[in-house]
């Protein structure tokens, strides 16, 4: 079996076999391992992501975040990528995570209010960071699970309750700042109203799959609004769910700028794409198609240099897809681990957020021309979401892509 190209099926089993190696009976042996392995994470998939902020770097490096996430889960804590934690959840990845709370600027003095506890690792960053921390869950099983974890592991000043965060937590209003670890549609007005004159929210606001997170300041009782970068978040549930107006069309699956026409966002970044690292959008013609490609070129060997995108797909209404892109690469050298190469990915993920099946289109290193790559993939019964993803993975050289499309047949 291919390994997963954000290094969690490969590493992943390296990891998992490496802690079924380290006796139960031998913790200081136990918390070494973990330690190694997320002090790597802060260095690679942090830090050079550009988080600079030392005490949030330092919080990111004390907090295990093993304890967070399922035991079934265990080799995939420390991969910086979302990961299934039930109830169709996730726990953010460790730079998002990061990116965010260095975006909050978390004071000694704060009362911050989170909406969406999930594993509690969000609320365990923050916990050193500020004064108080209480944070809202919907779903109750997350949320007691989430509160055992923060209790066993001594975080003090964390409050949590089951509810609809939506409403946020007017008991302990005015709060500092307020972070949203799930996407409404729109920002809620009752944490609007329960932020401090002068207080800043952080959330991802946005359609399901095209978000786009947000550094909001409240002056004179409005929002004034900084978008920061695209991004995905699973939906916020209850009433912000209810009200949502725009929803995905499951049985119509299509890229949005697979052909990198569209010019960039105010901050520099694909439209329609997230998680960008290390790329350039080129504007020529001597492409295969239109007049702009992406090129991606990374020199540190395990190193993120990738792009993707999210879209809804229903395998029971859409059991094939036609999958393809035009692909070009210079001087491309595996990383550090196998799966580190230049390649075109589409995952499927269930309804909890499982992936499920994986396609490749390459990989491809060395030095090729502007080549189609092009697969029929048949669509898994049980698919809700799928996400392509393109760049170098942890390869070092230069990778060139144009023309990423995924396509269902035709309704007659």
């Amino acid at each position: 079996m291919k390994p997963n190209l954000l290094n969690q099926k490969t590493l992943a089993l390296v990891v998992t076999t490496l802690f079924i190696g380290v006796s139960s009976a031998h913790g200081f042996q136990n918390e070494r391992f973990w330690d190694r392995q997320r002090s790597n994470m802060v260095e690679v998939a942090v830090k050079k992501a550009g988080v600079k902020d030392p005490r949030v770097l330092k919080s990111i490096a004390d907090t295990p975040r093993h304890e967070f996430v399922p035991r079934n889960m265990l080799s995939r804590a420390y991969l910086d990528a979302g990961v299934p934690i039930g109830f169709k959840q996730t726990i953010s990845s460790p730079f998002i995570v990061a990116y965010m709370t260095e975006t909050l600027d978390p004071q000694p003095t704060d009362k911050v209010l989170e909406i969406g506890t999930g594993s509690g690792y969000q609320a365990a960053i923050l916990s050193p960071l500020v004064q108080e921390v209480y944070s809202i869950e919907i779903v109750k099983q997350l949320g007691v699970r989430a509160a055992k974890t923060l209790k066993k592991l001594k975080y003090k000043n964390v409050t949590t309750k089951i509810g609809d965060g939506y409403l946020g937590w007017q008991e302990h209003a005015p709060f500092d700042k307020i972070i949203v670890t799930c996407s409404p549609e729109d920002i809620p007005q009752p944490l609007v109203d329960q932020l401090k004159e002068g207080g800043m929210i952080v959330v991802p606001i946005g359609q399901r799959h095209q978000q786009t997170l947000y550094q909001m300041l409240k002056k004179d009782g409005e929002m004034v609004q900084k978008a920061l970068r695209p991004t995905l978040f699973v939906p916020m549930t209850g009433t912000a769910e209810d009200n949502r107006k725009i929803k995905p069309d499951p049985t119509q699956p299509t890229l949005l700028n697979g052909g990198f026409e569209a010019g960039l966002d105010e901050n520099g970044f694909v439209k329609g794409w997230y998680y960008q690292r290390q790329l350039e959008k080129i504007d020529t013609g001597n492409i295969p198609q239109g007049q702009s490609y992406v090129q991606f070129e990374n020199q540190v060997p395990g190193q993120h240099a990738h792009l993707m995108q999210a879209i809804a797909i229903d395998g029971k209404a859409v059991p094939v897809v036609t999958f393809s892109a035009q692909m070009a690469t210079t001087n491309v050298i595996q990383g550090l681990y196998p799966q580190d190469m230049a390649d075109v990915v589409l995952t499927f993920y269930d309804q909890g957020q499982k992936d499920v099946s994986t396609t490749y289109l390459g990989p491809l290193t060395g030095t090729h021309d502007w080549q189609r790559l092009s697969k029929q993939v048949r669509v898994p019964l049980s698919a809700k979401m799928a996400i392509v993803r393109i760049g170098l993975f942890g390869a070092t050289g230069v990778a060139k892509f144009d023309g990423v499309q995924l396509s269902a047949p035709t309704k007659e």
